[in-house]
């Protein structure tokens, strides 16, 4: 492709000038591969949950307890152990890439399945069934269990498996959900709650943006809808709102920061715009409104997406709070629309989606919150990659005020995944590969 961009980092540091803009795409770049495979192949499971779990006889989640059923085992002590064991099982060949190790002194184990098992599968669920079982078969061995206790440990690791397939109550998870709750092809990316995002990158706002973006984006390819004219729609997207490219971003998000509002970054994006040449003065009107042409429509909708997410970071970071996000998404662009005469992000699908995503979290069917959404949701999947990595943004700005919190719902996911270097600082991995 013809379009070149400078990168910069969560801080408006410069990390790599003259980025051809195929070099970012999912099929190419090495650090995204590389975070896509890595994410089929990692598991977390929580050594502690399952000591917890069998010292209390509770297996299978709520309701389930059978308090003669109780056993004590220190498996967090014995974490070294197990994690030598359950590599054994899982490797396929010497020197191959399996990687099992423990976390916060035991607590945790991180499994990732060496990429023979995920390449001889339909599926990516090897990371849950093999580091399920090879935990289960840990415990035989390091406790010498026999015929009538070995259930138990299993409903300990696995939960309530296979009376549900996702392991309800269980103590093995995936940042991806089971395929069966997935809404459509090529959804499987896009199933990764903003919770779990903010999480792996310990709340860095632009990186968990990046981060969501990449599986976004990534989802959007692998359904269909990047191909032609609309992959570099797609990879502007992913550069500008995601990867900071030429600092809009950070840029933006700085110099409306203090005192900025929704407004003020609305003004900030269409000056950049008439001053880059992206949008330029067309017809105006009697009343002297003055109405705009796109010279590049794809690259007016990445300022678009761009200015979203700042206008995000300036207004739910004043608030410390996510609850903002989807009234930002709908009058950001809404703004946008009336001050240009020009579409908004994603030709109007953000601001679609903000009317619903609001519906469903703030009026008479909200129960859940920002943080527990995702692009895979029937009310936010319709913006194609645009709309979620700004909501995982506004969760890591978050002082506590959600219902469902990060630590509440996604610490076992946080530990393990944001042990990774490329899941928790995305943009440096990504412009590192370019």
């Amino acid at each position: 492709m013809a379009d070149k961009v400078d990168l910069y980092s969560d801080r408006g540091a410069k990390l790599k000038a003259g980025v051809d803009l195929g070099a970012i795409s999912p099929l190419r770049n090495k650090a995204i591969k590389k975070i896509i495979h890595d994410t089929k192949r990692t598991a977390a499971v929580d050594l502690a949950g399952i000591e917890k779990a069998l010292a209390a006889g509770k297996f299978g989640g709520k309701g389930r307890h059978v308090p003669a059923k109780a056993m004590n085992f220190d498996v967090v002590k014995n974490a070294d152990g197990i994690v030598a064991k359950v590599a054994d099982l899982i490797r396929v060949d010497a020197g191959d890439d399996t990687n099992v190790k423990s976390l916060n002194g035991g607590k945790q184990m991180l499994v990732q399945v060496p990429s023979a098992r995920i390449e001889a599968g339909a599926e990516y669920v090897s990371s849950l069934t093999c580091a399920s079982m090879g935990t289960v078969q840990a415990m035989i061995d390091t406790f010498d269990l026999n015929m009538f206790n070995v259930p138990e440990v299993k409903a300990a690791v696995m939960g309530q498996y296979p009376q549900t397939m996702d392991l309800a109550g269980g103590n093995v998870k995936s940042i991806l959900e089971i395929p069966q709750k997935d809404e459509g092809l090529g959804h499987s990316l896009r199933n990764i709650m903003a919770n779990h995002l903010a999480a792996v990158t310990k709340k860095n706002a632009m990186n968990t943006a990046a981060l969501s973006g990449i599986y976004e984006q990534a989802g959007v390819f692998e359904m269909g809808n990047a191909l032609g004219m609309f992959e570099r729609n797609q990879l502007l997207g992913l550069a500008y709102q995601n990867l900071n490219a030429n600092n809009i971003v950070y840029g933006t998000t700085k110099a409306n920061g203090a005192t900025g509002t929704i407004g003020t970054v609305v003004h900030s994006i269409v000056e950049r715009g008439i001053e880059d040449g992206v949008i330029a003065a067309d017809k105006k009107m009697a009343s002297g409104y003055q109405m705009y042409k796109a010279n590049d429509v794809s690259m007016w909708n990445a300022y678009c997406a761009a200015g979203t997410l700042a206008a995000n970071l300036v207004n739910c970071g004043a608030g410390r709070s996510p609850q903002h996000t989807s009234s930002t998404l709908l009058y950001f662009n809404d703004l946008i629309e009336k001050e240009t005469g020009l579409p908004g992000c994603d030709w109007g699908k953000v601001q679609g989606t903000a009317v619903g995503f609001s519906f469903f979290s703030h009026s008479i069917y909200g129960g859940g919150g920002p943080g527990v959404f995702n692009g895979n949701h029937v009310v936010t999947r319709h913006s194609r990659g645009f709309a979620i990595p700004c909501v995982a943004a506004s969760v890591s700005l978050d002082a506590g005020v959600q219902m469902f919190t990060p630590e509440m719902t996604s610490g076992l996911v946080g530990e393990t995944f944001g042990s990774v270097d490329e899941f928790r600082e995305p943009i440096k991995a990504v412009a590192g590969a370019v």
